[in-house]
C-alpha cells in the first residue's frame, strides 16, 4: 500500500504536493509532521488565511510538528514567525501578522484525547499505551482528519521591537546580546559549554 498515492482521496483539502515538500524536508512521513499538516491547513481554514499571507506559530512540541508550519507556512526561528515552546503538548498557536502593540486573533489547536479516542490506533500512539507501527497510525490520522483536533480562539498581543544591545561578557570576553542588563552572558552565568557532550545530548 502506498499511503501517499492514497492520501489525497482521505484528507479533504490536503495537497499531495505538500506532502512530498514534507517527505523532501523531513525525511519520512511520520504521525507527527502529518499531524501538523492538518494543523497548519485547519488554522487556515479557521483564520480565512490567504495563499502567501504571513503568519506566524507557536508550537508546544519538538516532534515534528513544527517542520509542517517552516515548509508549507514560511514560519522559522531565523524570521521569528515559529516559536517553540515545549510544554510536552501535540498543539499550536497560530495568528496572522499584525502591527507592533496591536491585539490579533489567533487560534490554539490541539490533538484531543476525548476525540482521537474514536480512532483506536492514534489513540493508543498519541498517549504512548502500546508500540503502533507508523504505518497504520497515519491511517487513522488520515481517516480522522479535523475530527481529531480541538481549537479555541485566543487574543495575542503583538510586541514592540526593541533596540538591540550588546555587551562584551565580563568573563569570556565574547560579545552577547543583553536581556535586560546583564554583564554576564547566559552561558557563563549557568557555567554552560555549548560544545561540551551534555550540552548536546540535552538539546539534540
Amino acid at each position: 500500500m502506498n499511503i501517499l498515492d492514497d492520501l489525497s482521496d482521505k484528507v479533504e483539502g490536503i495537497k499531495k504536493e505538500d506532502i512530498e515538500k514534507i517527505l523532501n524536508f523531513h525525511g519520512c512521513l511520520s504521525p507527527g509532521a502529518l499531524i501538523g499538516i492538518q494543523m497548519f491547513n485547519l488554522a487556515n481554514k479557521i483564520l480565512k488565511i490567504k495563499d502567501g499571507e504571513r503568519i506566524y506559530a507557536i508550537c508546544e512540541t519538538y516532534n515534528c510538528l513544527p517542520d509542517a508550519f517552516q515548509i508549507l507556512g514560511g514560519c522559522t526561528i531565523g524570521n521569528k514567525r515559529l516559536k517553540v515552546i515545549d510544554t510536552g503538548k501535540m498543539a499550536v498557536t497560530v495568528n496572522k501578522w499584525g502591527r507592533e502593540g496591536e491585539t490579533v486573533r489567533g487560534v490554539r489547536i490541539i490533538l484531543d484525547p476525548k476525540k482521537t479516542i474514536k480512532y483506536p490506533k492514534l489513540h493508543a500512539w498519541y498517549l504512548n499505551i502500546e508500540k503502533v507501527p507508523h504505518d497504520e497510525v497515519i491511517l487513522d490520522i488520515l481517516n480522522a482528519g479535523e475530527d481529531a483536533y480541538s481549537y479555541e480562539f485566543v487574543d495575542i498581543l503583538v510586541p514592540s521591537k526593541s533596540k538591540k544591545h550588546v555587551k562584551i561578557c565580563e568573563i569570556c570576553n565574547e560579545p552577547f546580546i543583553q536581556k535586560e542588563n546583564e554583564d554576564i552572558c547566559p552561558s557563563c552565568l549557568h557555567k554552560t559549554n555549548i560544545n561540551s557532550k551534555d550540552y548536546l545530548l540535552c538539546h539534540w
